[in-house]
């Protein structure tokens, strides 16, 4: 009797536990794993779903399945873009709202430029970690590798990040002469060496799959972080991809523009009748450059191209990953860039060709996109890949600003959407995807992007009430959109520093200034600007300040010990090479 006692209670109990785990695994399915996939210097028209060369059919494959923005803007530079989109907060609010490299070292002391990712705001990890999420991050970071600033630090579980603006995609070792060492990447917040089979994308998913994989908890759900290198420069791929592209772009800059102007009217991304902003008139004419410049601006392309893929591909590898270990249904994907395309020379930086040799770089058009291999697009292939947009990264342009933004997964109807939305957006989006509060008491300073979960969810079409004016700032270069308007103001090198207006409803290509013919609102929105400034503590740059100019100083001062050294080499062997002579009496 006692036998069958402790039998009928030990099932009674074994019952009672499988209860238990099956009640903890629905209530922990009915919160959502996200997924962020962000994509570096991507052009709104890039993917193949929004019209672009490159072959990405695993992001199409979630576009197609889910909500694609086509009126999403970002920052035009990639840390404020960074910071933004991982707190939900204005860049000035966060402490970084410019590129570091950029920043004027006398503004480095003023409050809210201090160039990494400050306490006054919380990360969208960190609200989600508290909320019982298991948190991982691969890939570049950018936003500070101090105690506090480290993402392992700012609510991740888990990572394997970089903290640079970039670096080599196959090697240990910096792209830019402003590096001064090998950049800094990190796990789980300590300095790490690169595995011996590097290549960031592939490395990037490698990472956050072994992550989920040694995780014991595997019952919560997951926020997954993936910021891919791709296609920031030096523009890398395996050979294998690369190949499928040669000729791809040898019609030029100017067709391959007019190319996508069609396909953004096809896709409707603009309307039927606007007007192609064009590339702007002081680069060259394809058909003014020579044969072998045509041929190494082509192939640059095409490894652009094919880094795209490659990304793609790995993109691919995680998806397949999730599916065979049944995540995939629960899971909310967004996929999106920090800015429009790369249209940086560095041949043209002073001191370029020496710091290429020293680095190990090549130009080799025989080893395309492979070791050493420093590919980039340049201005007019960057103006071309904006495609109906002007301008491009590092401007207030559409084409530096405007990128794509897909929402797909569990809960996502399909659709597209042309509501304006801005990149502080996607971390309240993402709270209420996952059901959790804002809890802005939390914090110094707020969120101040809306939720698109209206709109995804197809409750409304519009983000921003149409007297709302939204800003942007950095490094000079800023812009208030307010209902289909925006004034905007493009520094040099390729802007003039003048304030313009333009309807973007019917102009999104910025070709016709309004500023004269609708005076009133010009200046209605110039005081929207002010007001703006004024509110986040945005500061205007020097008299006379250029980008190009600060970089270029930045590149000198970095260059300029290794230049006194190879001097101090060469004079040090030169008075040997004497001494030696003299001690063997020979004459000169």
């Amino acid at each position: 009797m006692k036998k069958s006692i402790l039998t009928i209670l030990s099932c009674v109990f074994a019952v009672s536990i499988l209860a238990q785990d099956a009640i903890k695994k629905d209530s922990s399915n009915q919160r959502p794993n996200i997924v962020l996939i962000l994509a570096d210097d991507t052009a709104l028209m890039d993917f193949g779903a929004y019209g672009g060369e490159a072959s990405t059919p695993n992001i199409d494959r979630l576009a197609n399945q889910g909500m694609m923005f086509t009126n999403y803007h970002a920052s035009p530079m990639c840390a404020p873009s960074r910071a933004m989109l991982i707190t939900g907060s204005d860049s000035h609010l966060t402490g970084v709202p410019n590129l570091p490299v950029f920043l004027p070292p006398e503004y480095s002391s003023k409050p809210g430029y201090e160039g990494h990712l400050n306490n006054k705001v919380k990360t969208i990890a960190t609200r989600l970690k508290t909320k019982g999420y298991r948190t991982y991050m691969t890939g570049k970071w950018h936003l500070g590798h101090s105690e506090t600033t480290l993402p392992s630090k700012r609510g991740f579980d888990r990572t394997f990040i970089l903290d640079a603006s970039g670096a080599d995609n196959w090697e240990h070792k910096p792209y830019l002469a402003t590096q001064n060492a090998k950049p800094p990447w990190y796990q789980d917040g300590k300095l790490v060496d690169l595995p011996d089979d590097f290549y960031s994308s592939k490395t990037y998913v490698d990472k956050m799959i072994s992550f989920m994989e040694d995780e014991a908890k595997k019952e919560d759900p997951f926020f997954a972080f993936i910021a891919f290198q791709a296609i920031h420069i030096p523009v890398q791929a395996p050979k294998e991809f690369v190949e499928k592209y040669k000729g791809v772009y040898d019609e030029g800059w100017e067709k391959m523009k007019q190319r996508r102007f069609q396909k953004a009217k096809e896709l409707e991304i603009i309307p039927s009748d606007a007007q192609l902003e064009g590339i702007l008139p002081r680069f060259e004419k394809w058909e003014n450059i020579s044969p072998e410049e045509k041929k190494i601006a082509s192939n640059d392309m095409a490894v652009n191209a094919a880094m795209l893929e490659a990304m793609d591909f790995h993109i691919g590898r995680y998806l397949k990953y999730l599916e065979e270990n049944g995540m995939m249904e629960n899971t909310v994907f967004i996929v999106t860039s920090d800015n429009g395309p790369e249209a940086s020379d560095p041949s043209l930086l002073t001191g370029a060709d020496q710091w290429m040799w020293y680095n190990e770089n090549h130009r080799d058009q025989n080893r395309l996109g492979e070791k050493g291999y420093f590919g980039f697009i340049g201005p007019q292939f960057a103006s071309a890949a904006a495609g109906p947009n002007s301008f491009f990264k590092f401007y207030a342009g559409e084409g530096g600003l405007r990128v794509p933004l897909i929402f797909s997964g569990k809960n996502i109807p399909q659709g597209k959407s042309k509501a304006f939305s801005f990149i502080t957006d996607i971390a309240p989006t993402i709270l209420d995807v996952a059901e959790i509060d804002y809890d802005e008491k939390s914090s110094i300073n707020p969120m101040t992007g809306h939720s698109l979960f209206p709109i995804i969810q197809k409750d409304t079409n519009q983000v921003y009430a149409a007297d709302e004016p939204i800003g942007m700032e950095a490094a000079g270069q800023a812009t208030i959109f307010k209902g289909d308007f925006k004034l905007v103001r493009n520094g040099k090198p390729y802007g003039d520093g003048i304030w313009r207006m333009y309807n973007l409803k019917n102009d999104p290509g910025e070709t016709k200034d309004l500023a004269s013919s609708n005076s009133k609102l010009f200046e209605e929105l110039k005081i929207d600007y002010k007001n703006y400034a004024t509110k986040y503590g945005v500061l205007e740059m020097p008299e006379g300040y250029e980008t190009v100019e600060e970089i270029t100083n930045k590149v000198k001062r970095a260059l300029f010990p290794w230049l006194i050294g190879f001097v101090v080499l060469v004079v040090g062997l030169f008075i040997l090479f004497l001494r030696m002579r003299q001690k063997n009496n020979i004459k000169l």
